[in-house]
Protein backbone atom coordinates (compact mmCIF):
# COMPACT_ATOMS: atom_id res chain seq x y z
CA UNK A 1 0.00 0.00 0.00
CA UNK A 2 1.38 3.40 -0.98
CA UNK A 3 0.66 6.51 1.10
CA UNK A 4 0.64 10.23 0.50
CA UNK A 5 0.94 13.27 2.77
CA UNK A 6 -1.46 16.23 2.58
CA UNK A 7 -0.58 19.86 3.01
CA UNK A 8 -3.02 22.52 4.25
CA UNK A 9 -6.71 21.85 3.94
CA UNK A 10 -6.52 18.64 2.02
CA UNK A 11 -5.17 20.45 -1.01
CA UNK A 12 -3.87 17.47 -2.85
CA UNK A 13 -0.54 16.08 -1.78
CA UNK A 14 2.03 14.03 -3.68
CA UNK A 15 2.44 10.29 -3.53
CA UNK A 16 5.95 9.46 -2.48
CA UNK A 17 7.91 6.32 -2.46
CA UNK A 18 5.48 4.80 -5.01
CA UNK A 19 6.57 2.33 -7.59
CA UNK A 20 3.57 2.93 -9.87
CA UNK A 21 3.46 5.69 -12.49
CA UNK A 22 0.31 7.82 -12.61
CA UNK A 23 -1.65 7.52 -15.83
CA UNK A 24 -2.82 10.50 -17.83
CA UNK A 25 -6.37 9.78 -16.67
CA UNK A 26 -5.29 10.08 -13.01
CA UNK A 27 -3.47 13.32 -13.77
CA UNK A 28 -6.58 14.74 -15.44
CA UNK A 29 -8.71 13.74 -12.42
CA UNK A 30 -6.25 15.42 -10.07
CA UNK A 31 -6.31 18.63 -12.13
CA UNK A 32 -10.14 18.60 -12.08
CA UNK A 33 -10.04 18.09 -8.30
CA UNK A 34 -7.71 21.08 -7.88
CA UNK A 35 -9.98 23.17 -10.08
CA UNK A 36 -13.08 22.26 -8.04
CA UNK A 37 -11.31 23.03 -4.77
CA UNK A 38 -10.15 26.43 -6.03
CA UNK A 39 -13.70 27.31 -7.14
CA UNK A 40 -15.01 26.14 -3.75
CA UNK A 41 -12.44 28.29 -1.93
CA UNK A 42 -13.41 31.30 -4.03
CA UNK A 43 -17.11 30.76 -3.30
CA UNK A 44 -16.34 30.38 0.40
CA UNK A 45 -14.45 33.68 0.37
CA UNK A 46 -17.38 35.40 -1.35
CA UNK A 47 -19.80 33.97 1.20
CA UNK A 48 -17.62 35.06 4.12
CA UNK A 49 -17.28 38.59 2.72
CA UNK A 50 -21.00 38.75 2.10
CA UNK A 51 -21.79 37.52 5.59
CA UNK A 52 -19.76 40.39 7.09
CA UNK A 53 -22.30 42.81 5.73
CA UNK A 54 -25.43 40.88 6.69
CA UNK A 55 -24.29 39.31 9.99
CA UNK A 56 -26.98 39.94 12.57
CA UNK A 57 -27.13 39.72 16.34
CA UNK A 58 -27.53 36.21 17.75
CA UNK A 59 -27.53 34.56 21.16
CA UNK A 60 -24.12 32.92 21.55
CA UNK A 61 -23.45 29.70 23.51
CA UNK A 62 -20.14 28.17 24.61
CA UNK A 63 -21.10 24.58 23.68
CA UNK A 64 -23.02 22.87 20.87
CA UNK A 65 -24.02 19.28 21.63
CA UNK A 66 -26.17 17.35 19.15
CA UNK A 67 -28.56 20.22 18.44
CA UNK A 68 -28.56 21.64 21.97
CA UNK A 69 -26.99 24.99 22.86
CA UNK A 70 -25.45 25.05 26.35
CA UNK A 71 -23.80 27.84 28.37
CA UNK A 72 -25.27 31.10 27.08
CA UNK A 73 -22.72 33.91 26.81
CA UNK A 74 -24.96 36.72 25.56
CA UNK A 75 -25.91 38.43 22.32
CA UNK A 76 -23.21 39.21 19.76
CA UNK A 77 -22.92 39.26 16.01
CA UNK A 78 -23.09 35.79 14.50
CA UNK A 79 -19.66 36.18 12.89
CA UNK A 80 -18.05 37.00 16.25
CA UNK A 81 -19.74 34.04 17.92
CA UNK A 82 -18.65 31.66 15.17
CA UNK A 83 -14.99 32.57 15.46
CA UNK A 84 -14.95 29.46 17.69
CA UNK A 85 -16.03 26.30 15.80
CA UNK A 86 -17.12 24.62 19.06
CA UNK A 87 -19.74 27.34 19.80
CA UNK A 88 -23.42 27.41 18.87
CA UNK A 89 -25.92 30.23 18.33
CA UNK A 90 -29.64 30.86 18.23
CA UNK A 91 -31.31 33.26 15.83
CA UNK A 92 -34.79 34.76 16.12
CA UNK A 93 -36.40 31.40 15.24
CA UNK A 94 -34.95 29.89 18.44
CA UNK A 95 -33.23 26.98 16.63
CA UNK A 96 -29.75 26.06 17.85
CA UNK A 97 -27.10 26.04 15.11
CA UNK A 98 -23.49 24.91 15.16
CA UNK A 99 -20.52 27.12 14.32
CA UNK A 100 -18.44 24.10 13.23
CA UNK A 101 -18.01 22.30 9.91
CA UNK A 102 -20.99 20.29 8.61
CA UNK A 103 -21.39 16.87 10.24
CA UNK A 104 -24.21 14.36 10.54
CA UNK A 105 -25.78 13.56 13.89
CA UNK A 106 -26.21 9.84 14.69
CA UNK A 107 -29.38 8.24 13.40
CA UNK A 108 -32.22 8.44 15.89
CA UNK A 109 -33.83 5.30 17.27
CA UNK A 110 -36.59 3.79 15.17
CA UNK A 111 -39.96 5.27 16.01
CA UNK A 112 -42.97 3.24 17.07
CA UNK A 113 -45.11 1.88 14.25
CA UNK A 114 -47.36 4.62 12.86
CA UNK A 115 -50.29 2.17 12.65
CA UNK A 116 -51.65 0.72 15.89
CA UNK A 117 -52.96 -2.46 14.26
CA UNK A 118 -51.83 -3.75 10.88
CA UNK A 119 -49.10 -2.82 8.41
CA UNK A 120 -47.36 0.52 8.75
CA UNK A 121 -43.89 2.04 8.84
CA UNK A 122 -41.47 3.25 11.49
CA UNK A 123 -38.96 5.96 10.77
CA UNK A 124 -35.64 7.34 11.93
CA UNK A 125 -33.99 10.66 11.20
CA UNK A 126 -30.65 12.40 11.37
CA UNK A 127 -29.67 16.06 11.16
CA UNK A 128 -26.78 17.82 9.45
CA UNK A 129 -25.26 20.35 11.84
CA UNK A 130 -22.74 23.05 11.05
CA UNK A 131 -22.02 25.84 8.61
CA UNK A 132 -22.88 24.82 5.05
CA UNK A 133 -25.33 22.05 5.86
CA UNK A 134 -25.72 21.09 2.20
CA UNK A 135 -22.09 19.90 2.29
CA UNK A 136 -22.95 16.87 4.44
CA UNK A 137 -22.43 13.69 2.44
CA UNK A 138 -25.73 12.52 0.91
CA UNK A 139 -27.40 15.68 2.18
CA UNK A 140 -30.90 14.48 1.20
CA UNK A 141 -30.59 11.19 3.10
CA UNK A 142 -31.97 12.37 6.43
CA UNK A 143 -35.18 10.33 6.72
CA UNK A 144 -35.54 6.52 6.43
CA UNK A 145 -38.54 4.20 6.68
CA UNK A 146 -38.92 0.48 7.26
CA UNK A 147 -42.09 -1.66 7.35
CA UNK A 148 -43.61 -2.61 10.70
CA UNK A 149 -46.70 -4.31 12.02
CA UNK A 150 -48.73 -2.57 14.69
CA UNK A 151 -49.17 -4.83 17.71
CA UNK A 152 -51.78 -2.73 19.48
CA UNK A 153 -54.94 -4.30 18.05
CA UNK A 154 -56.32 -4.73 21.57
CA UNK A 155 -55.23 -1.33 22.88
CA UNK A 156 -57.76 -0.15 25.44
CA UNK A 157 -56.85 3.53 25.32
CA UNK A 158 -57.69 5.71 28.30
CA UNK A 159 -58.81 4.33 31.63
CA UNK A 160 -61.86 5.86 33.32
CA UNK A 161 -61.33 9.25 34.94
CA UNK A 162 -60.27 9.03 38.56
CA UNK A 163 -62.25 10.88 41.22
CA UNK A 164 -61.95 14.65 41.44
CA UNK A 165 -59.46 15.91 43.97
CA UNK A 166 -60.56 18.10 46.86
CA UNK A 167 -61.08 21.76 46.11
CA UNK A 168 -58.01 23.85 46.87
CA UNK A 169 -60.15 26.17 49.06
CA UNK A 170 -62.79 25.25 51.65
CA UNK A 171 -64.79 28.47 51.38
CA UNK A 172 -65.13 31.45 49.10
CA UNK A 173 -64.02 31.50 45.45
CA UNK A 174 -60.83 30.96 43.46
CA UNK A 175 -60.44 27.21 44.10
CA UNK A 176 -59.73 24.49 41.53
CA UNK A 177 -59.92 20.71 41.50
CA UNK A 178 -58.29 18.16 39.18
CA UNK A 179 -58.73 14.59 38.02
CA UNK A 180 -56.45 12.16 36.18
CA UNK A 181 -56.68 9.23 33.81
CA UNK A 182 -54.12 6.65 32.72
CA UNK A 183 -53.24 5.47 29.20
CA UNK A 184 -53.30 1.70 29.37
CA UNK A 185 -50.86 -0.53 27.53
CA UNK A 186 -47.16 -0.34 26.63
CA UNK A 187 -45.58 2.90 25.30
CA UNK A 188 -45.89 1.86 21.65
CA UNK A 189 -49.68 1.78 22.08
CA UNK A 190 -50.05 5.22 23.64
CA UNK A 191 -51.08 6.69 20.28
CA UNK A 192 -54.49 5.16 21.00
CA UNK A 193 -54.89 7.78 23.73
CA UNK A 194 -55.73 11.24 22.40
CA UNK A 195 -56.45 14.25 24.52
CA UNK A 196 -55.10 15.33 27.91
CA UNK A 197 -54.37 13.01 30.82
CA UNK A 198 -55.45 15.65 33.36
CA UNK A 199 -58.45 17.94 33.66
CA UNK A 200 -58.84 20.99 35.86
CA UNK A 201 -62.01 22.94 36.66
CA UNK A 202 -63.03 25.74 38.98
CA UNK A 203 -64.84 24.72 42.15
CA UNK A 204 -66.60 27.78 43.66
CA UNK A 205 -68.10 26.95 47.05
CA UNK A 206 -71.42 28.14 48.45
CA UNK A 207 -69.84 28.65 51.85
CA UNK A 208 -68.88 32.15 52.89
CA UNK A 209 -65.53 32.20 54.61
CA UNK A 210 -65.68 33.27 58.28
CA UNK A 211 -64.24 36.65 59.20
CA UNK A 212 -62.08 36.42 62.30
CA UNK A 213 -62.08 39.34 64.70
CA UNK A 214 -59.22 41.76 65.18
CA UNK A 215 -58.56 44.25 67.99
CA UNK A 216 -58.83 47.97 67.52
CA UNK A 217 -56.12 50.13 69.07
CA UNK A 218 -56.10 50.80 72.83
CA UNK A 219 -57.98 53.86 74.09
CA UNK A 220 -56.19 56.41 76.27
CA UNK A 221 -55.82 55.74 80.02
CA UNK A 222 -58.64 57.00 82.28
CA UNK A 223 -57.97 59.24 85.27
CA UNK A 224 -56.79 57.45 88.43
CA UNK A 225 -59.66 56.40 90.76
CA UNK A 226 -58.20 58.43 93.63
CA UNK A 227 -55.78 61.36 94.12
CA UNK A 228 -53.45 59.54 96.58
CA UNK A 229 -52.50 56.21 98.13
CA UNK A 230 -54.28 55.46 101.37
CA UNK A 231 -52.36 52.64 103.02
CA UNK A 232 -52.72 49.47 100.94
CA UNK A 233 -55.55 50.96 98.92
CA UNK A 234 -53.82 51.99 95.64
CA UNK A 235 -55.98 53.85 93.08
CA UNK A 236 -56.05 52.42 89.52
CA UNK A 237 -56.66 53.53 85.96
CA UNK A 238 -58.04 51.60 82.93
CA UNK A 239 -58.02 51.57 79.13
CA UNK A 240 -60.13 49.64 76.60
CA UNK A 241 -60.05 48.21 73.10
CA UNK A 242 -62.80 46.66 71.00
CA UNK A 243 -62.94 43.54 68.78
CA UNK A 244 -63.99 45.56 65.75
CA UNK A 245 -61.06 45.64 63.36
CA UNK A 246 -62.72 43.62 61.84
CA UNK A 247 -65.76 42.47 63.81
CA UNK A 248 -66.01 38.64 63.78
CA UNK A 249 -68.73 37.34 61.48
CA UNK A 250 -71.78 35.85 63.17
CA UNK A 251 -73.75 34.72 60.08
CA UNK A 252 -71.13 32.24 58.74
CA UNK A 253 -70.73 28.55 59.50
CA UNK A 254 -68.55 28.33 61.45
CA UNK A 255 -68.73 31.85 62.86
CA UNK A 256 -65.61 33.99 62.98
CA UNK A 257 -63.26 33.67 65.93
CA UNK A 258 -63.42 36.33 68.62
CA UNK A 259 -60.33 38.32 69.41
CA UNK A 260 -57.92 36.59 71.83
CA UNK A 261 -57.05 38.45 75.03
CA UNK A 262 -58.83 41.04 77.21
CA UNK A 263 -60.67 44.12 76.11
CA UNK A 264 -59.96 45.92 79.44
CA UNK A 265 -56.54 46.60 80.93
CA UNK A 266 -56.11 47.89 84.50
CA UNK A 267 -52.98 49.55 85.94
CA UNK A 268 -52.21 50.63 89.53
CA UNK A 269 -51.41 54.34 90.04
CA UNK A 270 -48.30 53.64 92.11
CA UNK A 271 -46.81 56.96 91.18
CA UNK A 272 -49.34 58.92 93.32
CA UNK A 273 -48.32 60.42 96.68
CA UNK A 274 -49.54 58.86 99.89
CA UNK A 275 -52.72 60.42 101.38
CA UNK A 276 -52.08 62.83 104.36
CA UNK A 277 -52.75 61.44 107.93
CA UNK A 278 -53.79 64.10 110.51
CA UNK A 279 -52.22 63.82 113.97
CA UNK A 280 -54.01 63.27 117.35
CA UNK A 281 -52.81 64.22 120.87
CA UNK A 282 -51.70 61.66 123.32
CA UNK A 283 -52.01 62.08 127.13
CA UNK A 284 -50.22 64.95 128.90
CA UNK A 285 -46.79 64.12 130.21
CA UNK A 286 -45.61 65.31 133.57
CA UNK A 287 -44.14 68.75 133.46
CA UNK A 288 -40.45 68.84 132.85
CA UNK A 289 -37.59 71.05 131.94
CA UNK A 290 -37.86 72.25 128.34
CA UNK A 291 -34.80 73.28 126.49
CA UNK A 292 -34.32 73.67 122.83
CA UNK A 293 -31.39 74.36 120.61
CA UNK A 294 -33.51 76.53 118.40
CA UNK A 295 -36.30 78.84 119.34
CA UNK A 296 -37.45 79.23 123.00
CA UNK A 297 -37.19 76.66 125.69
CA UNK A 298 -39.97 76.08 128.22
CA UNK A 299 -40.55 74.31 131.42
CA UNK A 300 -43.69 72.66 130.68
CA UNK A 301 -45.94 69.72 130.91
CA UNK A 302 -45.95 68.25 127.47
CA UNK A 303 -48.17 65.99 125.51
CA UNK A 304 -47.26 64.09 122.38
CA UNK A 305 -49.07 64.20 119.05
CA UNK A 306 -48.89 60.45 118.42
CA UNK A 307 -52.45 59.21 118.51
CA UNK A 308 -51.94 59.01 115.55
CA UNK A 309 -48.74 60.59 114.41
CA UNK A 310 -49.32 62.89 111.43
CA UNK A 311 -47.98 61.46 108.13
CA UNK A 312 -47.54 62.37 104.47
CA UNK A 313 -48.32 66.03 105.00
CA UNK A 314 -51.30 65.44 107.33
CA UNK A 315 -52.31 68.07 109.96
CA UNK A 316 -50.42 68.20 113.20
CA UNK A 317 -52.43 68.15 116.44
CA UNK A 318 -54.16 71.42 117.16
CA UNK A 319 -53.45 73.27 120.41
CA UNK A 320 -50.42 73.55 122.60
CA UNK A 321 -48.29 70.61 123.52
CA UNK A 322 -47.43 72.04 126.94
CA UNK A 323 -49.26 73.70 129.78
CA UNK A 324 -46.50 76.07 130.63
CA UNK A 325 -44.53 78.64 128.82
CA UNK A 326 -44.18 77.35 125.33
CA UNK A 327 -40.78 77.30 123.65
CA UNK A 328 -41.63 77.56 119.99
CA UNK A 329 -39.00 75.64 118.00
CA UNK A 330 -39.21 75.21 114.23
CA UNK A 331 -37.21 72.09 113.17
CA UNK A 332 -36.12 71.17 109.62
CA UNK A 333 -38.15 68.48 107.72
CA UNK A 334 -36.12 65.81 105.81
CA UNK A 335 -37.36 64.57 102.46
CA UNK A 336 -38.62 61.02 101.75
CA UNK A 337 -39.23 59.18 98.50
CA UNK A 338 -42.63 58.42 97.02
CA UNK A 339 -43.21 54.88 95.58
CA UNK A 340 -41.74 53.88 92.22
CA UNK A 341 -43.93 54.47 89.17
CA UNK A 342 -44.77 51.57 86.78
CA UNK A 343 -42.20 50.70 84.16
CA UNK A 344 -42.71 52.67 80.98
CA UNK A 345 -42.95 51.24 77.45
CA UNK A 346 -39.75 49.92 75.81
CA UNK A 347 -38.08 52.44 73.50
CA UNK A 348 -38.50 49.98 70.56
CA UNK A 349 -40.69 46.94 69.80
CA UNK A 350 -37.64 44.84 68.88
CA UNK A 351 -33.91 44.78 69.57
CA UNK A 352 -32.03 46.71 66.86
CA UNK A 353 -28.58 45.55 65.83
CA UNK A 354 -25.91 46.58 68.36
CA UNK A 355 -28.08 48.18 71.10
CA UNK A 356 -30.98 46.89 73.18
CA UNK A 357 -34.00 49.16 73.82
CA UNK A 358 -34.64 50.33 77.41
CA UNK A 359 -37.58 51.13 79.68
CA UNK A 360 -37.59 53.47 82.70
CA UNK A 361 -39.43 54.21 85.94
CA UNK A 362 -39.15 57.16 88.40
CA UNK A 363 -40.01 58.37 91.90
CA UNK A 364 -40.19 61.82 93.54
CA UNK A 365 -38.84 63.24 96.82
CA UNK A 366 -42.28 64.39 97.94
CA UNK A 367 -43.28 62.05 100.72
CA UNK A 368 -42.67 64.56 102.32
CA UNK A 369 -40.62 67.10 100.46
CA UNK A 370 -37.64 68.50 102.44
CA UNK A 371 -38.33 71.81 104.12
CA UNK A 372 -36.65 74.92 102.84
CA UNK A 373 -36.44 77.03 106.00
CA UNK A 374 -34.74 75.66 107.89
CA UNK A 375 -33.47 73.40 105.14
CA UNK A 376 -34.19 69.70 105.52
CA UNK A 377 -32.14 66.89 104.11
CA UNK A 378 -32.91 65.74 100.56
CA UNK A 379 -33.77 62.15 99.63
CA UNK A 380 -30.76 59.89 99.13
CA UNK A 381 -30.57 57.51 96.16
CA UNK A 382 -31.49 57.70 92.45
CA UNK A 383 -34.57 59.46 91.11
CA UNK A 384 -35.00 57.12 88.07
CA UNK A 385 -34.05 53.61 86.95
CA UNK A 386 -33.47 52.16 83.44
CA UNK A 387 -33.70 48.51 82.40
CA UNK A 388 -32.74 46.76 79.10
CA UNK A 389 -35.64 45.14 77.26
CA UNK A 390 -33.74 41.89 76.61
CA UNK A 391 -36.87 39.78 76.29
CA UNK A 392 -37.87 41.37 72.96
CA UNK A 393 -37.19 39.67 69.59
CA UNK A 394 -34.34 40.90 67.41
CA UNK A 395 -35.31 43.42 64.75
CA UNK A 396 -35.17 42.08 61.14
CA UNK A 397 -31.99 43.16 59.34
CA UNK A 398 -32.35 43.48 55.57
CA UNK A 399 -29.35 42.39 53.53
CA UNK A 400 -27.18 44.91 51.71
CA UNK A 401 -24.86 44.37 48.74
CA UNK A 402 -21.11 44.80 48.90
CA UNK A 403 -19.40 46.64 46.06
CA UNK A 404 -19.04 44.88 42.69
CA UNK A 405 -15.70 43.17 42.12
CA UNK A 406 -13.72 44.06 39.03
CA UNK A 407 -14.61 42.10 35.90
CA UNK A 408 -12.53 38.95 35.47
CA UNK A 409 -10.00 38.73 32.67
CA UNK A 410 -11.28 37.51 29.31
CA UNK A 411 -11.09 33.69 29.66
CA UNK A 412 -10.43 32.93 25.99
CA UNK A 413 -7.64 33.74 23.56
CA UNK A 414 -9.82 33.46 20.45
CA UNK A 415 -13.46 34.04 19.59
CA UNK A 416 -15.65 35.54 22.31
CA UNK A 417 -15.78 34.82 26.04
CA UNK A 418 -17.64 35.89 29.14
CA UNK A 419 -16.24 38.18 31.82
CA UNK A 420 -17.96 38.14 35.20
CA UNK A 421 -18.17 40.42 38.23
CA UNK A 422 -19.59 39.38 41.61
CA UNK A 423 -20.90 41.02 44.76
CA UNK A 424 -21.89 39.56 48.12
CA UNK A 425 -24.94 40.08 50.29
CA UNK A 426 -22.88 40.81 53.41
CA UNK A 427 -23.13 44.56 53.91
CA UNK A 428 -24.89 43.66 56.18
CA UNK A 429 -26.03 40.04 55.76
CA UNK A 430 -29.76 39.43 56.15
CA UNK A 431 -30.65 38.37 59.70
CA UNK A 432 -33.65 37.60 61.87
CA UNK A 433 -36.11 37.30 59.00
CA UNK A 434 -34.86 40.37 57.13
CA UNK A 435 -35.19 40.61 53.34
CA UNK A 436 -32.40 39.19 51.16
CA UNK A 437 -30.57 41.55 48.85
CA UNK A 438 -32.65 42.44 45.78
CA UNK A 439 -31.13 42.00 42.34
CA UNK A 440 -28.48 39.77 40.84
CA UNK A 441 -25.35 38.48 42.56
CA UNK A 442 -23.41 38.19 39.30
CA UNK A 443 -23.20 40.31 36.19
CA UNK A 444 -21.40 39.50 32.99
CA UNK A 445 -20.31 41.01 29.73
CA UNK A 446 -19.00 39.54 26.51
CA UNK A 447 -15.38 40.11 25.58
CA UNK A 448 -14.17 39.89 21.98
CA UNK A 449 -10.67 38.87 20.96
CA UNK A 450 -11.23 39.53 17.24
CA UNK A 451 -9.15 36.39 16.68
CA UNK A 452 -10.66 33.38 14.91
CA UNK A 453 -10.13 30.08 16.72
CA UNK A 454 -8.29 27.30 14.87
CA UNK A 455 -10.53 25.04 12.79
CA UNK A 456 -9.16 21.51 12.78
CA UNK A 457 -9.33 19.49 9.60
CA UNK A 458 -11.62 16.47 9.21
CA UNK A 459 -11.32 13.69 6.68
CA UNK A 460 -13.82 13.32 3.89
CA UNK A 461 -15.14 9.85 3.14
CA UNK A 462 -12.94 7.69 0.97
CA UNK A 463 -13.70 7.89 -2.73
CA UNK A 464 -14.71 4.75 -4.60
CA UNK A 465 -11.86 2.49 -5.64
CA UNK A 466 -10.58 3.30 -9.10
CA UNK A 467 -10.66 0.72 -11.90
CA UNK A 468 -8.30 -2.19 -11.33
CA UNK A 469 -5.47 -1.70 -13.83
CA UNK A 470 -2.37 -3.52 -14.87
CA UNK A 471 0.89 -2.06 -13.55
CA UNK A 472 2.33 -2.46 -17.03
CA UNK A 473 0.80 0.26 -19.12
CA UNK A 474 -2.70 -0.07 -20.55
CA UNK A 475 -2.88 -3.87 -20.71
CA UNK A 476 -6.39 -5.24 -20.19
CA UNK A 477 -6.40 -7.69 -17.27
CA UNK A 478 -10.16 -8.11 -16.91
CA UNK A 479 -11.17 -11.72 -16.18
CA UNK A 480 -7.52 -12.73 -16.11
CA UNK A 481 -5.60 -14.23 -13.24
CA UNK A 482 -3.25 -11.25 -13.35
CA UNK A 483 -2.92 -8.93 -10.39
CA UNK A 484 -3.34 -5.20 -10.87
CA UNK A 485 -3.72 -2.22 -8.57
CA UNK A 486 -6.39 0.32 -7.77
CA UNK A 487 -6.49 3.52 -5.76
CA UNK A 488 -8.86 5.57 -3.65
CA UNK A 489 -8.39 9.06 -2.17
CA UNK A 490 -9.78 11.29 0.55
CA UNK A 491 -9.43 14.97 1.43
CA UNK A 492 -8.64 16.84 4.63
CA UNK A 493 -11.53 19.30 4.68
CA UNK A 494 -12.40 22.47 6.60
CA UNK A 495 -8.95 23.14 8.12
CA UNK A 496 -8.49 26.88 8.65
CA UNK A 497 -6.89 29.49 10.90
CA UNK A 498 -3.87 27.32 11.71
CA UNK A 499 -6.00 24.41 12.94
CA UNK A 500 -4.63 20.90 13.27
CA UNK A 501 -4.28 18.82 10.17
CA UNK A 502 -6.27 15.60 9.96
CA UNK A 503 -4.95 12.77 12.13
CA UNK A 504 -3.03 10.33 9.94
CA UNK A 505 -1.21 11.18 6.71
CA UNK A 506 -2.93 8.95 4.18
CA UNK A 507 -4.47 10.97 1.40
CA UNK A 508 -4.63 7.85 -0.76
CA UNK A 509 -4.64 4.07 -0.51
CA UNK A 510 -3.45 1.55 -3.11
CA UNK A 511 -4.26 -2.14 -3.04
CA UNK A 512 -3.56 -5.18 -5.16
CA UNK A 513 -6.61 -6.42 -7.05
CA UNK A 514 -8.08 -8.74 -9.66
CA UNK A 515 -10.41 -7.16 -12.24
CA UNK A 516 -13.47 -9.45 -12.24
CA UNK A 517 -15.98 -6.89 -13.51
CA UNK A 518 -18.67 -8.63 -15.64
CA UNK A 519 -16.68 -11.85 -15.64
CA UNK A 520 -18.66 -15.10 -15.82
CA UNK A 521 -17.99 -17.14 -12.70
CA UNK A 522 -19.58 -20.02 -10.90
CA UNK A 523 -21.05 -19.23 -7.48
CA UNK A 524 -22.80 -20.59 -4.42
CA UNK A 525 -26.00 -19.38 -2.76
CA UNK A 526 -25.37 -17.94 0.73
CA UNK A 527 -28.64 -16.64 2.19
CA UNK A 528 -30.30 -13.27 1.70
CA UNK A 529 -28.81 -9.80 1.64
CA UNK A 530 -30.27 -7.21 4.07
CA UNK A 531 -33.52 -5.50 3.17
CA UNK A 532 -33.18 -2.11 1.54
CA UNK A 533 -34.90 0.95 3.00
CA UNK A 534 -38.39 1.88 1.77
CA UNK A 535 -38.16 3.80 -1.52
CA UNK A 536 -39.53 6.37 -2.14
CA UNK A 537 -40.02 7.84 1.33
CA UNK A 538 -43.60 8.93 0.65
CA UNK A 539 -46.73 7.65 -1.05
CA UNK A 540 -46.61 4.19 -2.62
CA UNK A 541 -43.34 2.58 -1.59
CA UNK A 542 -41.61 -0.80 -1.25
CA UNK A 543 -38.32 -2.38 -0.23
CA UNK A 544 -36.22 -5.20 -1.72
CA UNK A 545 -33.73 -7.89 -0.86
CA UNK A 546 -31.73 -10.32 -3.01
CA UNK A 547 -30.38 -13.77 -2.52
CA UNK A 548 -26.62 -13.54 -2.21
CA UNK A 549 -24.81 -15.50 -4.92
CA UNK A 550 -21.19 -15.65 -3.72
CA UNK A 551 -18.75 -15.89 -6.68
CA UNK A 552 -16.26 -18.75 -6.64
CA UNK A 553 -12.76 -17.22 -6.77
CA UNK A 554 -10.97 -20.52 -6.20
CA UNK A 555 -8.98 -20.14 -9.45
CA UNK A 556 -7.43 -16.90 -8.21
CA UNK A 557 -4.54 -16.71 -5.75
CA UNK A 558 -6.19 -14.86 -2.83
CA UNK A 559 -2.98 -13.51 -1.27
CA UNK A 560 0.29 -11.87 -2.26
CA UNK A 561 3.18 -11.85 0.23
CA UNK A 562 0.67 -12.55 3.01
CA UNK A 563 -1.62 -9.68 1.96
CA UNK A 564 -5.14 -10.39 0.74
CA UNK A 565 -5.87 -9.41 -2.85
CA UNK A 566 -9.15 -7.56 -3.50
CA UNK A 567 -11.64 -8.55 -6.22
CA UNK A 568 -12.71 -5.40 -8.09
CA UNK A 569 -15.97 -5.00 -9.94
CA UNK A 570 -19.21 -6.97 -10.11
CA UNK A 571 -18.94 -10.35 -11.81
CA UNK A 572 -21.74 -12.34 -13.45
CA UNK A 573 -21.93 -15.09 -10.84
CA UNK A 574 -23.97 -18.14 -11.82
CA UNK A 575 -25.36 -20.02 -8.84
CA UNK A 576 -27.97 -21.93 -10.80
CA UNK A 577 -31.41 -22.53 -9.41
CA UNK A 578 -32.19 -21.43 -5.88
CA UNK A 579 -32.05 -24.17 -3.25
CA UNK A 580 -35.76 -24.01 -2.47
CA UNK A 581 -36.86 -23.09 -5.96
CA UNK A 582 -37.94 -19.68 -4.75
CA UNK A 583 -37.32 -16.26 -6.30
CA UNK A 584 -33.95 -14.58 -6.39
CA UNK A 585 -35.43 -11.18 -5.48
CA UNK A 586 -38.13 -10.43 -2.89
CA UNK A 587 -40.10 -7.22 -2.46
CA UNK A 588 -42.28 -6.00 0.37
CA UNK A 589 -44.78 -3.16 0.28
CA UNK A 590 -44.29 -0.30 2.73
CA UNK A 591 -47.79 0.72 3.81
CA UNK A 592 -49.19 3.93 5.25
CA UNK A 593 -46.28 6.23 4.45
CA UNK A 594 -47.04 9.95 4.49
CA UNK A 595 -48.41 11.22 1.17
CA UNK A 596 -45.97 12.82 -1.24
CA UNK A 597 -46.18 16.60 -1.41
Amino acid sequence: MQTGRGRGQGRGGRARGGSLVRTEEEQRKERRLWSRMEVQAALTLVLVLASVERSAGARCFSQFNQGQCVGELGEVEEDDCCQNPHYGHKDTDGQCRSCGPPVWSPWSSWSYCNILCGDGVSQRTRTCFGIGQSECENAEDKLQFQPCSGSCCDAKGWSLWQAWSSCTVSCGEGGVRTRHRVCSGPPECHAACTGPSDETEECPTSITCPVHGGWSGWSGWTECSGPCIAGSNIPSRTRRRSCSSPTPSADTRPPGNRCPGDELQRQGCTGLPNCPVDGGWGAWAPAGKCSASCGEGLQLSARTCDQPTPKYGGQFCAGPSTKATVCQVVCPVDGFWSGWSNWGECSSSCIPQGQAPVRTRSRSCTNPAPSTSPPGKGCSGERSQAQNCDQLPNCPVDGGWSSWTSFSACPVTCGVGLQVSDRKCNNPPAKHGGQPCPGEQRRSKICKTNVHCPVDGSWSSWSKWSKCKSPFGGRDIRCMEVRGSQKRIRECLHRDHNGSICIGDQLSEIRVCYDVHQCFLKGNWEGWENWSMCKPSCGKSQRFRRRFCKPNYSNYNPARHGQLVAFSGTPHADCGATPDGGPKIESQACSNLPPCP
